[in-house]
């Protein structure tokens, strides 16, 4: 597998825990993106969410900015959001060919039942689009601590299956995880999966900083395990909600515990809406570990 494809930095081991990392805005974030490009590394990869309440021209639109920003744009595909065959070939046509998008992420979704003809990611996939227009990166999710709605063999298996239908494309798969808040948890996930002989890069959702509230707003929402011995482990008291928290912890826990039985792995920040927040972060971060 050609690391490079993903990222060049992927070819050479990780300086730091933030060496080649990504991030994720919304479709509504392009005034945040703008603010925070400045301390954004050129050329880093931002992913522009498929949220409900926002159309796919908004979509499009901040895909084309973050390459006017000089950053490399992901497309999002949320399957059951998809209202036809036609919507999803204008969204990945109008990407590629105006944001010069050639990485996509696809999801099922969470509407419980499809709003289109697209009930999950592999008939995404399988439609044949996402090579037609040009995209050469295929991310798939991962989840560490589970998925409420789908079994724990049924997950590996969902994956399998959607990685070797990537691979069947001609096109290279990427698995990029839900955030989560424990260490042990990412890492034994993430050594079973390599235990399984599942050899693909794999991008580890992390939290960015933010508002005590609005992290466990957002992990209730994601079904993001956030138990009071996982929150205590991460620096949060469950007791005590004022105030903000940062992956410090998370991240130095990564750093100690993932080798190279781990295979390539990398950072993707999940900013919660402060992009600005996150790259200050990252950026601090890389100068304590230089």
């Amino acid at each position: 597998m050609s690391y490079e494809a993903i990222h060049p930095n992927w070819e050479k081991p990780a300086g730091n825990m933030v060496d080649g990392y990504s991030l994720e805005m919304t479709a509504k974030e392009i005034e945040g993106l703008r603010e925070a490009a400045p301390l954004i590394r050129p050329d880093t990869q931002i992913a522009v969410t498929f949220l409900p309440g926002e159309e796919i021209e908004q979509r499009i639109e901040a895909s084309c900015e973050v390459r006017r920003l000089g950053f490399e744009p992901i497309a999002h595909v949320s399957a059951r959001r998809i209202k036809s065959h036609e919507e999803l070939e204008h969204y990945l046509k109008e990407t590629a060919e105006r944001a010069q998008a050639k990485r996509v992420f696809v999801i099922a979704g969470d509407p419980p039942e499809p709003e289109g003809p697209f009930e999950d990611s592999l008939q995404i996939i399988e439609t044949g689009l996402l090579e037609k227009y040009g995209y050469e990166v295929i991310g798939v999710g991962g989840h560490p601590e589970g998925h409420p709605n789908v079994d724990k063999d049924a997950l590996w298996t969902w994956m399998e299956r959607k990685l070797d239908a990537v691979r069947a494309h001609g096109m290279t798969p990427l698995i990029v995880t839900q955030f989560a808040f424990d260490d042990d948890a990412i890492v034994e996930w993430l050594g079973e999966m390599r235990r399984r002989g599942i050899d693909v890069p794999v991008r580890l959702g992390v939290p960015g900083p933010a508002g005590i509230k609005r992290l466990l707003g957002f992990a209730k929402r994601c079904g993001v395990g956030a138990s009071a011995s996982v929150m205590k482990k991460y620096g949060i008291s469950i007791t005590n909600l004022i105030g903000n928290a940062g992956p410090d912890k998370l991240v130095d826990g990564l750093d100690k515990k993932l080798g190279q039985e781990h295979g390539r792995v990398r950072l993707h920040f999940y900013p919660f809406g402060a992009l600005t927040a996150s790259a200050q972060w990252i950026n601090d971060y890389d100068a304590r570990h230089s």
